[in-house]
């Protein structure tokens, strides 16, 4: 498939990219992209470039490449994104990426796909062009196409076209140039006059659709919301409760959950995780495969299916197994259904009193905070900390020497707690380690792969531990101080606020005192919190301290 054009228009796509998020961009004036602002454009993050390239185009087409590393600020990647350019090879990744895709389209799935047929396939037709170009960049863009983008992406495809002499080559070159366009890697937040409070700004309806979607299926709004937005109806109460009562009842929800918790509990860290095999030989790569999935199956049944309360993850007795993770945790599992036939995943309910209750029991915890060879209480103290609780553990001095806590083979110190004890007598560890190791050592019983064990170099684990005051004892009693702590509920809450904007919430309006009262008469039911948040007026609000230019 020609793609020249694509690489001759390659300088100016990637300076409108820079423009885009330096606030140069031709639609803003005076943007401020600070930390207490609305950021005016977010990067799109990878799993919201795949889920959008699935819901616009189908499940069949394959994304061969890979992205530029994610930046994670204030606990997720989605606020990150607001600061994160685009480099050179960024964008050689990103133009990869989309010439495959258009490929796929315009070759193996055009049929389902383009909704004409040229009069001639091997020259231009720029009316079937228009038709396509029109209907997926609607899509793409997250707004209706402006005339002269249309005429403009025709006259690529009907440039390649004739060039090619293929019809489908040209339409491909034209669909690439979209994928690499800032205005579909870029959520832009285009802001108006508010009729409402004279004087001031809102986000206008179009970007408040996307801003709804993205939270809600970490995609592009479909067509019934892009319609919605058009007519206004987001900017009504009785409208805006529609589109979002519709939304939630969809079953792309779960694909929005699955992005939301995957972010929060840090899942991209997998990609670099690894166990020594010497020591962990049933951590194999189809169970850290399925860590991540066993812990989304999990988190979606639990708050969606059965819309349970949010506390009772750490606690859920419930969950789903495969064959290699039951010989991971040890678990027996009888891998077939009802007719004899082999099942991937199979629900599994751990027994009243089990250690491996809840989420944090699980590999995608336990296993992703741990070095390669042994545990580590900090690591998994810290992650405890930061992720579930909102809370910020300081990092260790630069001359911090760790030569208790590596040498496992020391007889003096056997076991893990005793390592950080010794460690913990240098006043400059002593600050960062009463924070963070009281909580993980209450994981002590499960080692770097997730395998569970009662003793460590022939001595009894120590599992007790404190969390705000609360003394405990082992898994069972973290995971019931984590359910019970208010700071648990808490920061699900802002994370969610900040998955969706960019930015972090208020905590001291009223505004958000509501949401968070919400959230409790709601026995803490995700599905609810989510509705909540994206009916609420500050999840669009715009500060004061940005202005934008007439569109």
């Amino acid at each position: 498939m020609a793609l020249n054009l694509v690489t001759l228009n390659r300088a100016l796509i990637v300076a409108a990219t820079v423009a885009a998020v330096t606030g140069t961009h031709p639609v803003f004036a005076d943007e401020i992209n600070s930390a207490s602002d609305q950021p005016l454009s977010i990067r799109i993050s990878p799993s919201q470039y795949r889920q959008s390239i699935t819901d616009i185009f189908g499940s069949s087409i394959t994304i061969a490449g890979g992205f530029e590393t994610e930046t994670r600020r204030e606990g997720l990647m989605a606020v990150g994104a607001r600061t994160t350019n685009v480099t050179d090879s960024g964008f050689e990744r990103y133009d990869v990426v989309a010439r495959g895709i258009a490929q796929q389209v315009v070759e193996r799935y055009r049929d389902a796909l383009i909704p004409c047929k040229p009069a001639d396939a091997q020259a231009a037709d720029e009316a079937c062009a228009r038709k396509f170009i029109t209907a997926a960049g609607r899509l793409l863009y997250r707004r209706p196409l402006e005339e002269d983008e249309i005429e403009n992406q025709v006259k690529v495809a009907s440039a390649a076209a004739d060039a090619a002499h293929n019809f489908y080559s040209g339409l491909g070159t034209s669909l690439a140039t979209m994928l690499v366009s800032p205005n579909f890697l870029f959520r832009y937040n285009v802001l108006e006059d508010d009729p409402v409070h004279p004087g001031q700004k809102r986000l206008d309806s179009l970007s408040k659709a996307q801003q709804l979607s993205f939270l809600l299926w970490n995609s592009t709004p479909d067509d019934q919301l892009l319609d919605a937005a058009v007519k206004g109806d987001l900017q009504t109460e009785d409208g805006l409760r529609r589109q979002v009562n519709r939304m939630i009842s969809s079953p792309r929800l779960e694909a929005g959950v699955r992005a939301f918790f995957s972010d929060m509990l840090m899942f991209s860290d997998f990609e670099t995780l690894s166990k020594d095999p010497a020591f962990f030989p049933r951590f194999t790569l189809s169970a850290k495969d399925a860590a991540q999935e066993q812990t989304l199956r999990t988190i979606v049944d639990h708050l969606i299916t059965r819309q349970g309360d949010y506390r009772d993850l750490f606690t859920t007795r419930n969950t789903f197994l495969t064959r290699s993770l039951a010989a991971l945790y040890d678990v027996p599992l009888l891998e077939t259904t009802d007719n004899g036939q082999p099942m991937h995943w199979i629900p599994y309910t751990y027994p009243e009193g089990d250690p491996r209750a809840g989420i944090l029991a699980q590999a995608s915890f336990v296993a992703l905070h741990s070095p390669a060879g042994r545990t580590s209480p900090t690591a998994r103290g810290k992650a405890l900390r930061e992720t579930i609780l909102c809370q910020t553990v300081p990092p260790p001095p630069g001359n911090v020497d760790f030569k208790f806590v590596q040498d496992t083979s020391n007889p003096v110190y056997k076991t893990t707690r005793a390592r950080l004890t010794a460690h913990r007598s240098e006043p400059m560890c002593a600050g960062c380690h009463r924070i963070s190791d009281p909580i993980g050592l209450a994981l002590e019983n499960f080692d770097s792969s997730g395998g569970y064990r009662t003793a460590e170099n022939g001595v009894q684990i120590d599992t007790s531990g404190e969390l705000s005051g609360v003394k405990f004892d082992g898994p069972i009693g973290l995971a019931k101080a984590i359910h019970d702590d208010p700071a648990t509920v808490a920061c699900v809450a802002k994370r969610v606020f900040a998955f969706g904007t960019g930015r972090t919430p208020n905590t001291n309006s009223e505004d958000w005192k509501q949401i968070e009262r919400g959230f409790k008469d709601s026995n803490y039911n995700f599905v609810s919190l989510l509705r909540q948040i994206a009916l609420s007026e500050m999840f669009y609000a715009v500060p004061t301290t940005q202005r934008v230019a007439a569109k």
